[in-house]
């Protein structure tokens, strides 16, 4: 018996043993978030949802006028319609966007935990930190993070990972805001791969060090998603959107050797940053390769790592984490046990929602309890200052647990088209990365 939540009968893991929480998820962000947060003198400028004449549910804020593009809430629809299209709640599960109904799905998928990175804000914020009144930007952003931490996590105790948004334009107010949130428990804070494109200076800047030292002070994980730094791997504007979805990923490898290679994880070696749907598969060539860069080229270059390698470094201060990927399962050991998670990605169209554990069972054949339960549960316990079992018994925690609350609860795959976008063009690489630069 696994000693934290799974099973082994021969080599076969128990998947209703299995304790499963998300280091990756998303939410679609409900109409009433600010009603209660955001200062009244403020109200009518706030961001608004409205629906368009062609029935898209949209955000505007200062101009911009931000959808819910369809592909990332797709959750339990087939893959036939999925696409770019703008979205209104109608076209998603209530899931995408209702606590409640999130809860159900978790139950239904057998997830335990979970962490959501927000959606029209953008990852790192930095649709409020355009605003040219600061003051007003920074009421927003802890207006959003109240809302997450208070209503969204606080509706479920020990079901959420709450994350905060940052301060973009300042280091210091940032810093002021990782400590405001950790008094309240949250330990996560959402940040860009690459603060250049946002007019930000560089991680190999010390402009960011009262906000690194906040999160060091906290124990706040600096989280990088991928594409938060508004840039996406195009190759031509006339290659299939293929190409940029499964390039995807080397955003964060870009954004890794970036953070390895600066001098923040070696001034400040407590720093803990999370690689967020990256995958693992290539973390061990990443490895390698760094390592081989460090022996061939630091004389002339002036890299100095002490008594450590790159990979040393790498797997003290850095966390990656995997959808399905059966690759970096089998080269766990190569990467680090400690530095990996499980996300779920719900409700993006890379999510495997609500046959997580089936498709786990696959993946995690013949490697022993300890490590599953490190990668499915421990490790984000750890990195996260997450303790879910502070609130729910652990035997109610299981994958079998939760699934036997939600049961009656309809997880069925059904169209959600409404008709609006059929016979629609679909819209090119180009396209789609010039309206997301």
């Amino acid at each position: 018996m696994g000693g934290a939540g799974t099973s082994q009968k021969g080599n076969a893991v128990d998947k209703n043993d299995m304790i499963l929480v998300s280091v990756d998820d998303h939410l679609c962000e409900p109409p009433h978030m600010f009603d209660e947060h955001l200062p009244a003198k403020w109200k009518d400028e706030a961001p608004k949802l409205i629906r368009t004449d062609e029935g898209n549910d949209v955000w505007t804020f200062n101009g911009a006028v931000i959808p819910n593009v369809g592909l990332n809430a797709v959750a339990g629809r087939p893959k036939e319609e999925y696409g770019m299209e703008p979205t209104c709640f109608e076209e998603m599960r209530p899931g995408c966007y209702d606590i409640h109904e999130r809860i159900k799905d978790m139950n239904a998928g057998g997830v335990l935990g979970s962490m959501c990175f927000p959606s029209f804000p953008g990852f790192a914020g930095r649709l409020f930190a355009a605003h040219p009144n600061k003051e007003f930007a920074a009421d927003l952003i802890r207006a959003y993070n109240d809302w997450h931490i208070d209503e969204w996590c606080g509706s479920y105790p020990g079901r959420f990972i709450p994350m905060a948004l940052p301060m973009i334009w300042s280091a210091e107010e940032t810093a002021a805001e990782i400590r405001r949130v950790a008094a309240k428990g949250c330990h996560s804070i959402t940040f860009t791969e690459n603060p250049i494109p946002l007019g930000e200076p560089s991680w190999h800047d010390e402009y960011w060090n009262p906000m690194l030292e906040a999160a060091v002070e906290c124990d706040t994980v600096i989280s990088i998603h991928l594409g938060s730094s508004g840039q996406l791997v195009v190759t031509a504007p006339d290659a299939p959107m293929d190409v940029m979805i499964q390039m995807q990923p080397m955003n964060i490898s870009t954004a890794a050797a970036d953070l390895l290679w600066s001098t923040v994880p070696r001034r400040y070696p407590g720093i803990k940053i999370a690689l967020s749907e990256g995958g693992t598969g290539w973390v061990p060539y990443f490895l390698d390769r760094a390592d081989r860069t460090y022996e061939m080229h630091h004389l002339w270059t002036g890299q100095e790592f002490g008594d450590l390698l790159p990979s040393d470094v790498f797997r003290r201060n850095f966390l990656t984490c995997f959808i399905s990927d059966p690759v970096g399962v089998i080269l766990r050991n190569e990467i680090g046990i400690n530095n990996i998670c499980w996300e779920m990605d719900y409700p993006h169209s890379d999510s495997n929602w609500p046959g997580a554990p089936e498709e786990l069972l696959e993946v995690f054949a013949g490697v022993p309890d300890d490590e599953i339960d490190r990668i499915t549960h421990l490790n984000s316990m750890d990195w996260y200052n997450y303790d879910p079992f502070a609130h729910i018994p652990r035997e109610e925690c299981t994958v079998g647990a939760l699934r036997a609350q939600a049961v009656g609860h309809d997880v069925s795959e059904r169209s959600m088209s409404t008709g609006r976008h059929d016979g629609a063009e679909k819209i090119s690489l180009l396209d789609f990365a010039t309206k997301n630069e």
